[in-house]
């Protein structure tokens, strides 16, 4: 994995998105700082900031957004970045034994948790499914 890209913005930092949180008033906020630190300990190239108006992650490119929208819990959407990549012929092989992922496109995939709970539950299964993810950005 190479190392991060250095981003320009106030909004590529993890001060922008300490602000977001301190902020943010959702029933699940708890679980949305556990999904933060989930996230930001699969790899030492992720970093985070706020873009889309949501905490997200990125290595080279934003991988990850926080979807925060759900009626009931929160959700962790996987990209490839803001700009359109080529997909490998076989497309994006993602190895998910706990069927933590439903994909709304080729090049997108949505993981969703109930609460705290659920995201503590399934921790492994999220590092190993963001392990393999970033390794397409």
């Amino acid at each position: 994995m190479t190392k991060s890209v250095p981003h320009s913005t106030p909004d590529d930092t993890s001060a922008a998105v300490d602000a977001y949180m301190d902020r943010l008033d959702h029933p699940h906020a708890d679980a949305v700082q556990r999904l933060r630190a989930l996230v930001l300990g699969v790899d030492p190239t992720i970093a985070e900031g706020v873009k889309w108006n949501a905490p997200s992650w990125r290595t080279r490119e934003y991988f990850a957004t926080t979807q925060l929208r759900a009626k009931t819990g929160i959700g962790l959407v996987l990209h490839l970045g803001a700009k359109a990549h080529a997909l490998p012929e076989a497309g994006l092989q993602i190895e998910d034994p706990e069927g933590l992922l439903r994909w709304p496109a080729a090049d997108r995939a949505l993981m969703m948790f109930a609460n705290l709970a659920e995201v503590e539950a399934r921790e492994e299964a999220v590092r190993a499914v963001l392990r393999q993810w970033i390794g397409f950005v």
